[in-house]
């Protein structure tokens, strides 16, 4: 069983899966749609990584502003979350991701990623954070 990271976003959903031990996170794709509210798709595709991972949890980052307040995007991840839940029936958690995707744009920065090229990844490697923060703080029961 693995527990599954995603980064929500107007049009990309970053995924990202923990090995069996929950000790690492590792990227494996961003699901892509044309537009904010069609996600059919995308719920569908998900569920199709749940099944081939044999996930039992999810992690979705709630974009929360730096003073902790959430706004108009994180009332859309939770709305995102709810549909997946009903979905799915799984457990889902909220991570706060703040700065994930400024670490991540640092990583393939530091990678030697052209910024032009950097949107094409930083989705996943956000999920990859947001999972791996998580997994970091229930293993150290914070």
């Amino acid at each position: 069983m693995r527990i599954m990271g995603l980064d929500y976003g107007a049009k990309t959903v970053g995924v990202a899966v923990s090995d069996p031990l929950f000790v690492t996170a590792q990227g494996i794709e961003i699901i892509r749609r044309k537009e904010e509210n069609k996600l059919r798709q995308t719920l569908a595709r998900i569920e199709t990584l749940i099944q081939e991972y044999e996930v039992e949890e999810i992690v979705v980052g709630l974009p929360v502003h730096l003073n902790a307040s959430e706004g108009d995007r994180a009332q859309k991840t939770r709305e995102f979350a709810d549909w997946l839940f009903r979905r799915t029936g799984l457990p889902i958690h909220f991570q706060d991701e703040r700065l994930t995707t400024a670490a991540a744009d640092r990583v393939l920065e530091e990678a030697g990623i052209r910024r032009e090229n950097r949107k094409t990844y930083v989705d996943k490697i956000a999920a990859v954070f947001i999972l791996q923060v998580f997994l970091d703080e229930r293993r150290s029961g914070a």
